[in-house]
């Protein structure tokens, strides 16, 4: 994909390899930022591959300069198959976003969550890669309804990055069983992980206000009194 080798190429020892589709393209993710951050983010431009606008929000993240007290991983997309073939599962027709532990259960059709849990290679990639660094704060970027879903639990970080963005924040009408940001949030009660759902076409002007709202939020949250397990937050 044009987007991975163009920011992999400048930001070369940024990079790691955190598994393979069912196709075997790489999954990848960048980080910058000092090791010993006291806050530690992940972005997600992608995980269904109809749905690839967070990606030129990645990009954005990518090629910016690293933040002083932020350890960010962006990760353009879990789903390069997807995303090659312009559809919203991977390459056996599963949706990655009903494939991962919490409250998985057997769904057919569009939503097809795969024969059990984990069972597509980039979900478990995805999987031991959040269990490997363990982000205080997780931002999944979807498409198309144009709001940022309240998580369950603290709806701190949630919240304040709809006023950032500009996007209404209400809870999305689920209950979305074997979902990445629900799992995340059940998987690891101290953290905060939540779903942006962006609107169906998208500007270069929200691209631009997005990534600056990621990096808006860190640095209010990696700032001295405030982090992702205070109780402000």
């Amino acid at each position: 994909m044009a987007l991975l080798c163009a920011a992999g190429s400048a930001h070369a020892d940024q990079r790691i390899n955190i598994g393979r589709s069912v196709e075997g393209r790489p999954i990848v993710a960048f980080k910058s930022g000092p090791r010993d951050a006291p806050l530690e983010v992940l972005v997600v431009g992608a995980i269904h591959g109809d749905e690839t606008a967070g990606m030129r929000i990645a990009r954005r993240l990518i090629q910016a300069a690293p933040m002083q007290r932020v350890r960010l991983f962006v990760v353009p997309t879990i789903n390069p198959d997807g995303v090659a073939a312009g559809t919203r599962g991977n390459a056996h027709g599963v949706d990655l976003n009903r494939n991962f532990p919490y409250q998985w259960r057997p769904l057919a059709g569009g939503e097809y969550s795969g024969p059990r849990p984990l069972s597509e290679p980039e979900a478990w990639g995805a999987y031991g890669f959040i269990y490997l660094i363990r982000p205080d704060v997780t931002i999944w970027l979807h498409q198309p309804f144009g709001l940022v879903d309240r998580p369950d639990g603290n709806p701190f970080a949630a919240q304040r990055f709809s006023q950032l963005i500009g996007l209404p924040f209400r809870r999305l009408q689920g209950p979305y069983p074997g979902s990445a940001s629900r799992w995340q949030t059940h998987a690891f009660p101290w953290s905060t992980a939540f779903v942006v759902e962006l609107p169906r076409q998208v500007k270069g002007a929200l691209v631009r206000r997005g990534a600056t709202a990621v990096r808006t939020l860190a640095a209010e949250l990696a700032s001295p009194g405030l982090t992702p397990s205070a109780p402000a937050l």
